[in-house]
């Protein structure tokens, strides 16, 4: 539909007409999409001094990764999907994509396509990280097998405790000058687990009470860091609220709840053009120090895709600010005065 509307302007392209959807279906069916991702990556890297930027400290910020996953909702059962049957006995596929979202580019390193009913810490098999990274993620990923890991590899991760987490209190940690009161415990723990062996095992983490005033709530945030402080500790959980802000930027810019193909391969095809198109927006937006949102750029772009006419140029009239000539203050005429 999209390029039926711009037929007679790709010509540019080398498209005389726009192919039917059940062609482009059928091709994406045989062609892998690690082309589209190897394209991806080597945009990213290609575009990495232009996005971002944080006020976490850059050996950290530089080295910080965040995960998190979000389902895409299929219109047919390819894959299983996740929550309860329905009762009409029907079911919907689900396509899940965890992320590892590199800080300091607000871009995925790494995806990984699988079922929506598979448990989100089959992903953390697949993250290979150099020694002094940072990892922080929900409870959802908590495996303490691999935190264990981890610990091991000298890789740091940051993540909240589960409510049920059985553990036992080691020692208090004495509080600096520069902890803020909302820091109302941080202490050192023993948590126990069985390891992959089926043997007991005990980790010794970091567990942080961390109050937040806005949302009237208390967290509780365990990590194998012990040398950064409990301010930052808290900064970096908080910092992993980007990656829900980067899976609601490419849902709501991108049609994704409407897939050309119908296998796997089509689906994934489409999602990383999408997240190659997300990367050169942002990189637009960025180099360009747009002031329109970033939904009416997309929106923008999206119209004039087909035109001849500069995007830098669009960008530019609408930065532009409007002089406008305040009319001169009016003054009542001195009537005790006149003649």
């Amino acid at each position: 539909m999209g390029l039926e509307a711009f037929e007679g302007k790709l010509n540019h392209l080398n498209i005389e007409k726009a192919p039917p959807r059940s062609t482009l279906a059928d091709a994406n069916m045989n062609r892998s999409s690690e082309v589209f991702r190897m394209i991806y990556n080597h945009l990213k890297e290609h575009y990495k001094p232009s996005l971002s930027d944080s006020t976490l400290p850059k050996a950290v910020l530089n080295n910080l990764f965040l995960i998190d996953s979000t389902v895409f909702g299929l219109f047919k059962a390819i894959l299983k999907t996740s929550g309860r049957n329905r009762l009409d006995g029907k079911r919907k596929g689900g396509i899940k994509k965890n992320t590892v979202l590199e800080a300091s580019t607000l871009m995925p390193v790494l995806i990984n396509f699988n079922a929506a009913a598979d448990s989100d810490q089959l992903f953390l098999k697949y993250i290979e990280l150099p020694s002094g990274s940072y990892l922080a993620f929900d409870k959802g990923y908590n495996n303490y097998s691999e935190f264990a890991a981890y610990t091991e590899k000298g890789i740091f991760f940051i993540t909240r405790q589960k409510d049920n987490a059985v553990y036992r209190s080691v020692e208090e940690l004495e509080p600096d000058s520069n902890t803020p009161d909302a820091v109302l415990k941080d202490e050192t723990i023993e948590q126990v687990y069985t390891d992959k062996k089926g043997k007991k095992q005990i980790l010794r983490l970091r567990r942080i009470a961390y109050w937040v005033e806005k949302e009237k709530r208390v967290y509780e945030f365990i990590t194998n860091n012990f040398q950064l402080s409990s301010q930052v500790i808290a900064d970096i959980y908080k910092f992993r609220w980007q990656i829900e802000l980067f899976f609601k930027k490419l849902k709501q810019n991108f049609p994704l709840q409407y897939f050309v193909g119908d296998n796997q391969n089509a689906i994934e095809i489409q999602i990383w053009c999408s997240l190659i198109a997300l990367l050169l927006l942002t990189v637009i937006h960025s180099q360009n120090k747009s002031k329109m949102a970033f939904s009416n750029l997309a929106t923008l772009i999206r119209i004039h895709l087909a035109g001849y006419i500069s995007i830098k140029d669009l960008i530019a009239l609408h930065n532009k600010k409007r002089q406008r000539k305040s009319p001169p203050p009016f003054t009542h005429p001195d009537i005790f005065n006149s003649g």
